[in-house]
């Protein structure tokens, strides 16, 4: 049985932290500790305009001196987005992560933003698919003796 994103979504939710491009870049933090997560969207009128995850964060704030209270998210939140609709595999969505060395994508489908998966999510998917085909197999070995 292959998984699809929507099959993803519907089991660990789909609600999607988004901050606005012109926050601080702390404000972005405080929100990530807050929910627990690596990343946000970044959102400017109801439009995907960048992410900015904690890697942003260490490669572009710390590294180039940038003070995190003065500094605003669009400064160093990552532009080229790759998106996944909730039709997308879980094999094409790491294929995607891999080729694009990106950890999370947002899905959209019709033109609006329904979800945002991370690696995590789809390596558990990827983990629980073997898992069960696995489990078939010896069934099916058990049966046949």
């Amino acid at each position: 049985m292959i998984k699809t994103v929507a099959q993803i979504l519907k089991s660990k939710g789909n609600e999607v932290y988004t901050i606005r491009p012109e926050a601080f870049i702390y404000e972005a933090l405080q929100l990530m500790a807050e929910k627990g997560v690596g990343g946000l969207v970044v959102m400017s009128d109801k439009q995907v305009v960048g992410i900015f995850t904690e890697r942003d964060h260490v490669r572009k704030v710390d590294i180039a001196g940038l003070c995190s209270h003065r500094a605003l998210v669009s400064q160093v939140m990552s532009t080229e987005v790759c998106y996944i609709t909730p039709q997308t595999t879980v094999d094409e969505g790491m294929a995607l992560m891999t080729d694009n060395r990106c950890r999370h994508l947002p899905v959209v489908d019709d033109n609006q933003l329904v979800g945002l998966v991370s690696i995590g999510d789809l390596v558990k998917a990827s983990l629980d698919e073997k898992e069960f085909v696995i489990e078939q197999l010896k069934r099916y070995i058990q049966d046949g003796q």
